[in-house]
Order: C-alpha cells, then structure tokens, then sequence
C-alpha cells in the first residue's frame, strides 16, 4: 500500500523509534548513511523489497545492498571468511559493502539478491543509520533513495524531490559526508574483486590486504548494486574531461578550473567526491547540458570517474 504522504522525522529517539516501526511493519523509510541517503526496507520480507523496486523504479534483477547494525549480524547472514574478517575489522563501520556466500538459513528475500547465491552486506557508520539498524533488529536492504538511475541524494531535499509519496517516510540528518555509494568488493572466491569503486579507496583497501585487488570485467553479468551502465544521471546531458566548456553548457570545475560550480578548489578528491551529487543537482535544476572538468582516476578520483563516466554513458 503507497503512503498518502511522505512524513519527514528527525533524529530524535521518539523518531529513530517510529521510523524502526515503520521498518518492522513492511513500510519504506529513506535515512541517512555516511555515503548517500538509502531506502530501506525490511530485507526477509519480500512485500517490502519488492516496494523498494516499485518506489524507485529499480530493474529486479539489480541486486540490493543489506545493511547491518554490526559484524556479527553480518555474519548471521553470509558464510564469513578470514579475509572478511580482516577487512571488517578495518574499515567497517564504514564505506565498504562486502559480497560473499548466502549462509541456507539467511532467511533474506530473494528479491534483495536478484536470484544469485550471494548477499551484499554492509555497517554503516552514520551514527543515525547505526541507531535505526540497532531498532529494527533485522537486516534492512538500501540502494539509494532516489528514481532508479538518477542522481543519487545526499541530502533529505533530494529524496523528497524524487520520491515524495512513494514511501512511508524520510529520517532527515543533513547531509552526508563522504558523498559517493560505498566501495563495493566481492569475495565469494580466493581473489577479492572491486566490484563497484566507491566512498574507501581501493588503494586502502589493497594496503590493507598487502596486494592489488582484481578489476570486475565490464562484460560480466550484474553481480553487486552500481553496475549499469548508464547510472546516477541527470536529465540534462554529460560531457566528461572538458577544459574548455562550449556556449550553452554549464561547467563543473575541479581545482583551478573554475566554472558554474566548483568540485574542489584546492583540488581536494574527498570534497570532490561529498560535493559530487549535490552539485549535479544544482546544475540539472538549471535545465542545460553540463561539462565536467577532468578528475584526477587516483584514490577517491576512481569512483567520481566512474560515477560520471555512468552519469555521461548513452540512456537507455
């Protein structure tokens, strides 16, 4: 059943606890994470999954993210490793999102995986997302909360403005500070894969390891969220390493390449990557086509890229 209207909390406890409700009694509810807004549902009931399909218009067989209050409901779900373990202990809570096995008894939809025998799972670090999850007490699938293969939101106006009316309700904390979707690496086998580049570098994580991670084939069928390839656009068109933007086009600056709105700069690749989608939205509101200065592809440089490079792809 679609709400009549979209209710926009706080992160107050009377709040955190009806948004927890909500969850639990198969509604939809967009809050806050570290990277961008996502929108839950309850992930072992398939009622609610498929609401976060229908809300945003979302291809079923694109996979969906399940976030956790913690490792060890984590480990409830999926068959952990000692890579996993190791990389838990390192980066999460945080901005990393790890593929591995279905344990038989996850009790997770069907709908959350697309139908494969892995789980993405992932512990947020945003204080208000952690305390929503400890609430709920069950595994929550999140992609982004906004229209399927649009910008991504990184502040609760963003949501509104794309899906008011479609969900239950929208737990409001300002914005969010990293910016991009988590980094998203698959380990069902020996070999860690970097699945999609996201808000953790892949070079932290390779320093972590003490190897390189394996690149994902372009030509492999979807295995993780963020792998389309036209994805996180704008209505207006993109044009991508432009030093020179043409009359008509609005242009997106990086360090001393000034233009409409600027990245960062000082050149700084992380208020690149918070500022990224933020300023997509306010150049697409102006309804003319955008030109992207060049973006350095090391550290955070690679998922701005590969969001842009997804922004700009031909729409289907």
């Amino acid at each position: 059943m679609k709400p009549e209207r979209t209710v926009i909390l706080s992160p107050t406890e009377a709040d955190l606890d009806k948004a927890a409700e909500l969850l639990r009694a198969g509604q939809l509810v967009a809050f806050p994470t570290e990277t961008v807004y996502g929108l839950g549902g309850n992930a072992c009931d398939g009622s609610a999954v498929a609401g976060i399909y229908e809300a945003k218009g979302r291809p079923s067989f694109n996979p969906l993210i399940a976030h956790v209050a913690d490792i060890k409901s984590a480990q409830k779900l999926v068959i952990w490793s000692d890579m996993a373990e190791q990389l838990a202990q390192a980066f999460w809570p945080g901005p990393l999102t790890l593929v591995l096995p279905l344990k038989p008894d996850h009790g997770v939809s069907g709908l959350v995986t697309a139908g494969l025998e892995t789980l993405a799972v992932r512990v947020p670090a945003h204080p208000t997302a952690r305390a929503l999850l400890a609430r709920v007490g069950h595994p929550v699938a999140a992609p982004s909360a906004n229209p399927s293969g649009r910008i991504s939101p990184t502040q609760a106006s963003h949501v509104l403005a794309g899906l008011s009316g479609r969900i239950a309700a929208i737990l409001d904390d300002g914005a969010c500070g990293v910016g991009l979707e988590s980094t998203i690496l698959g380990l069902s086998n020996d070999i860690p894969t970097l699945l999609r580049p996201g808000g953790l570098a892949a070079d932290e994580i390779e320093t972590a390891l003490g190897y390189p991670l394996k690149n994902r084939d372009t030509a492999d069928p979807l295995t993780a969220p963020g792998q389309l390839l036209s994805h996180y656009a704008p209505n207006a068109s993109v044009r991508l390493n432009v030093t020179t933007p043409d009359a008509g086009e609005l242009y997106l600056g990086f360090g001393a390449r000034e233009g409409d709105l600027n990245l960062s700069s000082t050149g700084d690749l992380a208020e690149a990557a918070a500022n990224l989608f933020e300023h997509l939205h306010q150049l697409d509101a102006r309804a003319l086509p955008i030109a992207v200065a060049p973006i350095p592809y090391h550290g955070l440089g690679q998922a701005i890229n590969d969001r842009l490079q997804r922004a700009a792809a031909p729409r289907s």
